[in-house]
Parts: C-alpha cells; structure tokens; sequence
C-alpha cells in the first residue's frame, strides 16, 4: 500500500479525515469497513474498490461511474438486493489478496457523473451503507482506524496505474521477487530495459562497459539531449539515471563482460544476451552453470538492391532444455577472425523495438504472466515475408 497518493491528493486526504479507512495500493483505492446487508439480513463489512487516475500520484476526477466491490451482494433491510448497482464479474480478479466478483456501475443524478473520488466514494457508500444503518444506526463507514508507518513495498517510485485500469495487477505481481540481468545495452538492449523497467521485478542489473555515444542515441527508446550526449557516461549509468525516474532497483556495472565480472550474474533469476562478439560464449557457459534461464537476442539483416531484408531470432535456454544451443547452432558465438571486414553489422530501431519485445513476452511466458502454447525455444521473424517460425519445442 501507498500513503503517497492520498497525501498528495486532497479528495482522498479528505476522505482519511472523515475516517474512511482508506489504501491505495497498487493502483486502486481501497475503502474497507463498508457496513452492507446481505440476504439473510445480517449486517456484513465489505470493501469498496475504484481504479484510480493519478498524474505524479495525484488523483485525478474519476474518468468512470464504475467501481467493484469485495463481499456478497449489498441488499436492502428486507434481504433483497438493492437494484441498480451492478452485477457479477464474468471471473474473479485478485486484488490485494482479495477475490472480487462484483462490479458496481451506479450514476450519481442529476450529473451523471462524479467531481472527484470524495464524492465517488460518499455516494456509493451511503448507497451501500443505508439499509445497514436502518437495521443498526451505530454502524458507520467512519471507522477511524489508527494508520501504522507506511511501508514502502513497490519499486516504483509513483503507483502503476496501467495494471490497476486493465485489472491485471494480480498477473504482474508473478514478476514481483525476481532479479533480472540485461547483457548489452545497445539498441535491444535498451528497449528491453525499457519494458522490463515497468514491470514489479525486485531489481534490474545493467552489464555494459561502454560509452553511450551519438549513434546510440538513434537505436534507444526516448531522446537523449546533445548536452547529455557531451557527458559520455557509461551506458549502464546513463539508462539507471534515466528509469531511477520511474523505479528503484536498477543496479548498474559499467565494466565490460569478462572472467573477472562473471560472478555478476550470480544470483538472478533470468538474462537477457543482448550482445555480439567472441565474449557472448563464457557468459553462456556461465549462465549455465548457474542454472540461469536466458534469452539471447540477434538480427541478421542486409541490403538488397535499394532495401533492406533480413529476420530477427530469439533463442531461449532454460535448464531442462540447453542441448539446442549448440546441436543446431542457435547462437552465434563469433571471434574477431570469423566477422567479414566488409560486412555491416545494419541495426534499425524498430527491429531493436521488436527484437527486444519478442525476448520480453518469451521471459513472460515463462513466468506464467502470458500463455505458452508453442513452447519454442527458438523463434525468427522474417521481415520480408511478415511471418514467425517457432522451433525448438
């Protein structure tokens, strides 16, 4: 939970005052100790819950009349259920721990619609509330509670609303305890960075020993100033600088990849390879024998005539399955003598963009945060014919 946002906004500061007993967590408001009835005219206590829009954590007026609902169907003093509020969820989503069945969608008359979340909360409240306070007048919403020391238990620095508006935070939170590597910042390397930063993951590891220049500016999400560019920082140092805007956890080692840096990747749970070159070979070799699953990223493309074509491939190894690596030549592990002077080594942002979410949704799958039908461990894009070969199973 997150005591950031009510502070910083004053309807929900509002409703604490009044003693609502009131959270934020990720994402959504909480207000719990709602006094209902259910069927059998009993008074019950259930929790009322409201995605919230926030900018820089401050609530915003509600975009909807919605709002859902923790506990059995809210009734009038006689047990029947009080119409006009809502109905079941087609299937139950997790908040905070809780399975929530119920959506409530009820319009405030005449506006149609609410001014903030103060008069959101009051008016579904006293809707929900009435018959219960019939039955028992001492019953109230207003509890009062004495709030503990906020506990900070999210690495982002203002709440994920994005996951609380598609009601998956339950399906994010499986990525919450890992620790993830990211070999290689350059241009696949960089998005990558960029999707997993938003994601709960406990920590991102950055491994790259050089300088992020001019030219990297062109393959990596966002846009670096040209007085930024002046300061040529490390690339790890530079992109921890850039997400410690959004999130914690982003630990930087701006030395090169080699014998005496292995022991970096001791400890995670997953890596994604984003580099080229004869040094690719000891980091895999390593990863294996930490029993580390990983993703290595590559595209091969080249001029034809006045166009580019050319594929993007995704190869995973996880331990149970690491024999395709080496009997099909699913990595390339090249040594300076094995590169060509004259070949060109063509990076274009957008394959960099769809090299790096290929590996994302491929780490998410194996998570369980996506479905995994195919269950390839090897996969290619071809640009030129817009289709993906999955092998490797």
């Amino acid at each position: 939970m997150s005591r950031r946002p009510i502070d910083r906004s004053p309807p929900l500061k509002r409703l604490r005052d009044e003693g609502y007993d009131i959270d934020v967590v990720t994402g959504y408001l909480l207000v719990r100790d709602v006094p209902y009835v259910n069927g059998k005219r009993e008074v019950k206590r259930g929790v009322l819950i409201a995605a919230l829009r926030l900018i820089n954590d401050i609530a915003l007026a509600p975009e909807d009349h919605q709002a859902k609902w923790f506990g059995e169907h809210p009734c009038n003093e006689d047990g029947s259920e009080i119409q006009g509020l809502g109905s079941s969820m087609p299937a139950p989503i997790v908040i905070d721990g809780m399975d929530v069945r119920l959506n409530f969608s009820c319009k405030p008359k005449p506006a149609d619609g609410y001014q903030d979340f103060h008069h959101k909360v009051a008016f579904y409240v006293a809707k929900i509330s009435g018959p219960a306070q019939a039955i028992d007048p001492t019953v109230t919403a207003q509890t009062f509670r004495p709030y503990p020391p906020d506990e900070e238990d999210s690495v982002f620095l203002y709440e994920d609303t994005a996951s609380s508006r598609a009601d998956i935070v339950a399906i994010n939170q499986k990525l919450k305890p890992l620790k993830i590597g990211i070999v290689g910042l350059g241009g696949s390397g960089s998005y990558v960075l960029d999707f997993v930063a938003k994601t709960p993951v406990r920590e991102i590891h950055l491994f790259d020993g050089d300088t992020f220049e001019q030219h990297n500016a062109f393959r990596a999400p966002g846009a670096a100033s040209g007085e930024e560019l002046e300061e040529k920082l490390a690339k790890v140092v530079f992109h921890a600088r850039i997400y410690g805007k959004l999130r914690r956890g982003i630990v930087p080692h701006p030395k090169p990849m080699g014998p005496e840096t292995l022991h970096n990747l001791e400890g995670l749970d997953f890596v994604f390879l984003c580099m080229e070159g004869a040094g690719k070979k000891p980091i895999v070799e390593k990863l294996e024998t930490l029993g580390i699953a990983f993703v290595d990223v590559g595209m091969g493309v080249t001029v034809r005539g006045d166009r580019l074509r050319g594929q993007v491939r995704t190869t995973t190894s996880i331990p149970a399955k690491r024999k395709h690596v080496y009997e099909k030549n699913r990595i390339p592990f090249a040594t300076v003598e094995d590169i060509n002077e004259y070949d060109k080594n063509i990076q274009v942002v957008e394959l960099n963009a769809l090299n790096a979410a290929f590996a994302v949704i491929k780490w998410k799958k194996l998570f369980a945060f996506y479905d995994d039908d195919e269950n390839e461990l090897f996969s290619v894009f071809v640009i030129a014919g817009n289709e993906t070969i999955n092998e490797d199973e």
